[in-house]
C-alpha cells in the first residue's frame, strides 16, 4: 500500500524481494560481469602533447629528393642513425685512404723489406695495418713521428693534400649536423608548459577556451606568439567530406604572460551543449 506525501502525492512501497518489471528486465539482459556504464572509446591523438603530428608518410614518390639536401636530411634523422652515419663516415674515410696508401707502397716496392727502393714513399709502412694507422694519423693530425711522407713520390704528396681536405669536410659536415640537432628550436619548447586542465567560460559575452602557458626558464622569449590549429571533420557546401580540416583560431592574452584564451567562433559554439560549455577538460 502507498502512503500520502505532502502536496497530495502518493508513494508506492515495493514489498521486500520484489522489483519493478523494468529493473528486472534490465538486470536479466545484462550479464553478471558486464559493466553498467561503458567508458567512451578514446581516439588516437592527431597531434601529440609535444607538438608532433601523429601522421605516417607512406608510398612517398621521388624519395631521391631527400638526397638533394643531405644536411637537412641528416639533421631530421633520429639520433641512432645520425650517430651511426657519424661513426661510419670517419671509419670509411680512414679505410679508403689506408687502401690508397697501401697501394702506393705496394707499387713503389716498399712492402718487401730489403728489396724496395732506398727511399720509400712513406716510411715505416710494411702492411695494411701500418697503412691504416698512418691514414688515421694524417686525417686526425696526431703525428706520432714514426711514419711520414717523403719527397720520393709526388703522388703521395697529392694524396696527403686530398686526405686533409676530405677530413676537414667530413668534420665540418658531421660536427655541424650534431650541433644543429642539439640546438633545434623544439628543444627550447621542452620548458614551456601548459596547464593540465582547460576551461570554457564566457568572457566579454562570448565563449572562450582558456588555458595557462608558462615558461620555466629565466631567459625570456622576445616577441613570442601562440597559434592554435583546430582539426575537425567538416562538410563543404558541395557535399564533400573533409576528414582533417584545419583552421587557425585567433589567440588573445587575458592575463599576464601565463594565461591566454582562445576565442571560439559562432560555428564552433553551436555544437556545444550547456553542460559541455561549463565543464573542464584535460589537455
Amino acid at each position: 500500500m502507498g502512503r500520502p506525501l505532502p502536496g497530495g502525492r502518493w508513494s508506492h512501497a515495493v514489498p521486500q524481494g520484489h522489483h519493478p518489471r523494468g529493473v528486472c528486465a534490465d538486470a536479466a539482459g545484462r550479464g553478471p560481469t558486464e559493466p553498467r556504464y561503458r567508458a567512451r572509446e578514446r581516439r588516437a591523438r592527431f597531434v601529440s602533447k609535444n607538438g608532433n603530428c601523429n601522421v605516417a608518410h607512406k608510398n612517398i614518390r621521388e624519395q631521391g629528393r631527400f638526397l638533394q639536401d643531405v644536411f637537412t636530411t641528416l639533421v631530421d634523422l633520429k639520433w641512432p642513425y645520425t650517430l651511426l652515419i657519424f661513426t661510419m663516415s670517419f671509419l670509411c674515410s680512414w679505410l679508403l685512404f689506408a687502401m690508397v696508401w697501401w697501394l702506393i707502397a705496394f707499387a713503389h716496392g716498399d712492402l718487401a723489406p730489403g728489396e724496395g727502393a732506398s727511399v720509400p714513399c712513406v716510411t715505416s709502412i710494411h702492411s695494411f695495418s701500418s697503412a691504416f694507422l698512418f691514414s688515421i694519423e694524417v686525417q686526425v693530425t696526431i703525428g706520432f713521428g714514426g711514419r711520414m711522407v717523403t719527397e720520393e713520390c709526388p703522388l703521395a704528396i697529392l694524396i696527403l693534400i686530398v686526405q686533409n681536405i676530405v677530413g676537414l669536410m667530413i668534420n665540418a659536415i658531421m660536427l655541424g649536423c650534431i650541433f644543429m640537432k642539439t640546438a633545434q628550436a623544439h628543444r627550447r619548447a621542452e620548458t614551456l608548459i601548459f596547464s593540465k586542465h582547460a576551461v570554457i567560460a564566457v568572457r566579454h559575452g562570448r565563449l572562450c577556451f582558456m588555458l595557462r602557458v608558462g615558461d620555466l626558464r629565466k631567459s625570456m622569449i622576445i616577441s613570442a606568439t601562440i597559434h592554435m590549429q583546430v582539426v575537425r571533420k567538416t562538410t563543404s557546401p558541395e557535399g564533400e567530406v573533409v576528414p582533417l580540416h584545419q583552421w587557425t583560431s585567433p589567440w588573445r592574452t587575458v592575463w599576464a604572460a601565463i594565461t591566454s584564451s582562445w576565442w571560439l567562433p559562432s560555428s564552433s559554439t553551436t555544437s556545444l551543449t550547456p553542460r559541455a560549455r561549463s565543464t573542464t577538460g584535460t589537455l
